[in-house]
């Protein structure tokens, strides 16, 4: 525009900020006539304009609102009076104005009130901004005399032209005349699905969008000169106020406030301040008496309630109202809820059949048996005395419950859940693909960020000073070497940083263990191991949570200094950082009860110490399994009860509150601005802004990590994860149409990058369900002593099989107990849990052959399990198609109806050109039957005939 030639700015020097030349402001001096945006709405709004859903006329409605923070102050006043009134002198003296940061001086006098610099520059770019996009074709309105002090908004309408031209430019999908009757099924299969419609009836929304349809409009590719084929009997309603909203927002980021190299589009004028907010309007209220119906309040009682909670999202009305990619989030969290209700089953008849045979389990009735005598060595040095191994009684036979064989049949059962739910999502993706009309849909390159043309800038400004060409610049790995470093180092850091904590709880454990084993009382002895599990997990449950919020901070800071060209780049930048590091701070605690704790103890007698000190903890007689289950339960709930739950209710609630208070106190302070009815734009003003929907995501990732990883070890994980989903969609429902203004719709056909996150997650449960059962549970052990060292086949005699027998006399010097006698006897043998040597062995204390042959058939299992499931997994995937047979005949069907269309069309043009032909000829004989004395115009005379079809 001509305005960027009226005015230059200062250098940058406070916050980035460009400051402009008051006497170039003076410059600028627009007419009033050319800025149809400051037409200010009436102090008593017209209840036509539906209180903000409409501008001032009530007929053009709002698709997007801009806000922006004012000063109301009287400098402002009179530069804005000097503005309206210096347009001629400006333009007469505009080349002679000096140049910024040379000596400017302002010619004002002493009395003149002070002028705000930044306020202004902000003022003025807002009206250049707003100026393109009048050009663009967009109408505005502005209204400034609204109950939000100090703030004002601006009311975008996009007019019919203007929508059809974006959605040609879009290539947007929209349905046209022609219908056809989709492809029903015969037979049997119908009486079935009637059948199952009928039984399924009371838990279906009562939205028209989710009734089953039998005839679709085939959709095209919106067209300027193909309007004919397009529906437009209704165009108020043909573009959507999604699709409006999509439309503006693509011409608010392409459209630039200057003629610089910096292109400065609506990402940056939000970055700088100069908007504060951006955002389409909500349909309407969602509460009320008097309320009119709109999706909105549908979605809140249909979908955003938990009265509902039993019913099927109305996915399509979901998408309808959010869009596509958000439609996709709720649609993938309901196909893997209702895959858990078969895996939750399972899980708990597994549970069922470990507190069915508990009582039947040989290995802990033995531990149980009082009259084994068995002695234990201590568990720690000096201050633990011996102990009887029937005092684990409980712990033992806690254990089986979830180790028990039915829990390796259970580890299969989930990897091949974890591959059927894949398949059974890609096949569902396929369906809201085709009726979302998004076939052949292929995601474009994005506008660039405001950050990374910001640094462009930078790197040109840097070469023209040097006196170089500056064709095209682009940030190469050169220029990301910083950023890529410190996201190394940082990252490096982060996970280094939670190692240290699991260790520092790792010594917290056993200096706790040392500490209560003192206790003179025998319960107090018996629980020591219960207690220390406990609030050891609590405060890696605490921790974990703190680090949470922390690691998604510096996620996101990390992926801002790489400065990614576009917000697709970004967003996939920063999820993976976000997940590597919230993987490693949930799971590192589990994965070291599960593959560290008790590998590395030694033996009585020569123990592994931390700092000279601390011994090394061991895992209990019944094995790590039970304290993994504690484990993974108490974070897993831990996680979705406080952070999932409490902190998406509580901190949202909070906000609103403050938001309340604050208001409240302005409006005490004005009880004019008290009585006046909100608009729509005050109202979602003051409502969250949509931050992304990587959070959900993530919680519901990290959650499926739970679920699968070490399901081995906790089959109840399912249920847990069930039930925590119910509450957890119409939470999410609920937040998206209550507590959060409305997001901008974006298009997308599959759910990105989590899908590949879910596939390697899939993939490397089987791994680690395969490590859990060889290493962490007893069960290839009993399967070894079952099938090698048992005298009659039954497990008789296994306990006393995994324990070796320590010689008291061989303990270090000031490592034997200090009491004893504590059980009342001389103990000279006390037994550990390892495969070694006795002591009266020649080689005492050695590792013995039973120990390779159990690693030899822990390794074993390993590898054929890992094959084994894997190969099941592949054929799964192999034996299940991706897109459905029904999907993929209507999809050729609409691929040849539109050809038909075409064809027809085609066929209708030539006819009307023979048509034309033939009169044409017919003309032309006429002509040529005329009398002689018009010979000499016969050229001029057939040129007038031919031209008449023309003009028909």
């Amino acid at each position: 525009m001509r305005v960027n030639k009226k005015y230059s700015c200062l250098p940058a020097e406070e916050k980035g900020i460009h400051i402009i030349n008051i006497r170039a402001i003076e410059d600028i001096g627009y007419d009033q006539h050319e800025s149809t945006l400051l037409n200010s709405l009436s102090k008593n709004p017209d209840a036509d304009c539906k209180y903000g859903l409409y501008f001032r006329d009530g007929k053009r409605k709002v698709d997007y609102i801009l806000v922006y923070h004012y000063k109301k102050s009287s400098s402002g006043k009179a530069l804005t009076r000097r503005v309206h009134h210096n347009d001629s002198s400006a333009r007469s003296t505009k080349q002679d104005q000096p140049l910024p940061g040379k000596g400017v001086q302002l010619e004002m006098g002493e009395s003149e009130p002070h002028v705000d610099y930044h306020e202004d520059d902000k003022r003025f770019r807002r009206e250049e901004y707003e100026g393109n996009l009048v050009e663009a074709g967009l109408e505005l309105e502005r209204d400034e005399d609204t109950k939000i002090h100090g703030v004002g908004f601006v009311k975008i309408h996009a007019p019919w032209n203007v929508l059809c031209r974006e959605a040609e430019f879009l290539k947007l999908k929209m349905p046209t005349k022609k219908m056809y009757q989709i492809n029903q099924t015969h037979g049997l299969l119908k009486k079935i699905n009637s059948v199952i419609q009928k039984i399924t009836e009371p838990i279906q929304p009562k939205v028209a969008e989710h009734k089953p349809q039998t005839v679709k409009r085939l959709s095209y590719p919106f067209s300027r000169e193909k309007q004919h084929l397009f529906d437009l009997s209704d165009r108020d309603s043909f573009f959507d106020s999604k699709t409006r909203s999509t439309i503006v927002y693509e011409i608010l980021k392409r459209t630039t406030c200057t003629k610089a190299k910096y292109s400065m589009g609506i990402t940056s004028l939000l970055a700088n301040g100069v908007y504060s907010a951006a955002y389409p309007l909500h349909d309407g209220d969602y509460e009320g008496e008097n309320v009119e119906p709109n999706d909105r309040k549908l979605l809140c009682e249909e979908w955003a309630s938990y009265g509902v909670f039993y019913k099927y999202q109305p996915i399509d009305l979901v998408r309808k109202y959010f869009g596509e990619k958000i439609g996709l989030y709720f649609a993938w969290l309901g196909v893997y809820t209702q895959m858990l209700i078969p895996a939750s089953i399972v899980g708990i008849i597994v549970f069922l059949y470990g507190c069915a045979t508990v009582d039947e389990n040989i290995p802990s009735m033995e531990m149980c048996d009082q009259r084994n005598n068995i002695t234990m060595c201590p568990l720690c040095d000096r201050t633990c005395s011996y102990w009887k191994m029937s005092s684990a009684c409980a712990t033992a036979r806690a254990s089986h419950l979830f180790d028990n064989p039915a829990t390796v049949f259970f580890s299969v059962f989930m990897a091949l859940w974890a591959a059927t739910f894949m398949e059974h999502w890609k096949r569902k993706q396929m369906r809201l693909n085709y009726r979302w009309d998004l076939t052949g849909f292929e995601e474009e390159e994005d506008h660039p960020r405001a950050e990374y043309e910001a640094k462009v800038l930078e790197k040109s400004l840097r070469k023209e000073h040097r006196h170089k060409e500056t064709d095209k610049e682009k940030l190469t790995w050169k220029d990301r070497f910083p950023a890529y470093l410190t996201n190394f180092v940082g990252i490096i850091f982060m996970v280094g940083l939670t190692f240290a904590i699991v260790f520092g709880v790792i010594i917290y454990r056993i200096s706790t263990a040392a500490a209560l084993a003192i206790s003179s009382t025998p319960s107090g002895r018996s629980s020591v191991r219960v207690t220390v599990t406990a609030t050891a997990v609590i405060i890696n449950l605490v921790v974990i949570i703190i680090l949470d919020e922390v690691y998604g901070c510096i996620a996101r800071w990390l992926t801002q200094i790489e400065v990614p060209k576009t917000d697709k780049n970004f967003e996939d930048r920063l999820i993976f950082k976000a997940f590597l590091l919230k993987f490693v701070n949930a799971y590192t605690p589990i994965f070291y009860v599960a593959f560290f704790k008790g590998r590395f103890v030694g033996r009585p007698g020569d123990y592994v110490y931390i700092f000279r000190s601390f011994r090394m903890e061991e895992c209990a007689p019944g094995g790590c399994l039970m304290e993994l289950c504690i484990q993974l339960s108490i974070i897993m709930l831990g996680k979705q009860l406080i952070q999932n739950n409490l902190f998406e209710i509580g901190i949202p609630k909070m906000k609103k509150f403050i938001r309340y208070m604050k208001l409240k106190r302005r409006r005490s302070l004005d009880h004019e601005e008290h009585m006046k009815k909100k608009q729509r734009y005050e109202v979602d003003y003051n409502l969250e802004p949509f931050a992304g929907l990587t959070p959900e995501y993530m919680e519901m990732i990290i959650q499926f990590g739970f679920v699968t990883l070490f399901v081995a070890s906790f089959p109840l994980a399912p249920l847990f994860a069930l039930l925590n989903n119910i509450i957890e969609i119409r939470l999410d429902a609920k937040k998206f149409v209550t507590e959060l203004r409305r997001p901008v719709a974006v298009r997308a056909k599959d759910i990105g990058i989590w899908y590949n996150i879910l596939r390697g997650i899939g993939k490397l449960a089987v791994i680690i369900n395969a490590f859990v059962i060889s290493f962490t549970s007893d069960f290839i052990p009993r399967l070894v002593y079952l099938y090698m060292y048992s005298e009659n086949g039954t497990m008789h005699g296994f306990v006393n099989h995994t324990l070796s027998s320590f010689n008291v006399s061989d303990f270090q010097a000031g490592t034997a107990p200090n009491d004893p006698m504590d059980l009342g006897y001389e103990v000279q043998i006390c037994r550990y849990k390892d495969y070694r040597e006795p002591p009266w062995s020649e080689n005492k204390y050695d590792i013995s052959k039973d120990f390779w042959a159990v690693l030899a058939a822990r390794l074993a299992f390993v590898i054929v399990f890992q094959n084994l499931v894997m190969f099941m997994s592949d054929f799964v995937d192999w034996i299940i198609p991706d897109i459905p047979k029904d999907i993929s005949q209507q999809i050729h069907k609409e691929k040849v109806l539109m050809v038909e269309v075409f064809m027809r069309e085609e066929q209708g043009k030539l006819q009307m050109l023979e048509t034309w032909k033939d009169k044409d000829k017919k003309k032309g004989e006429n002509c040529n039957n005329h009398s002689p004395r018009l010979s000499r115009s016969r050229s001029g005379s057939l040129s007038s005939c031919h031209s008449y079809p023309l003009d028909v």
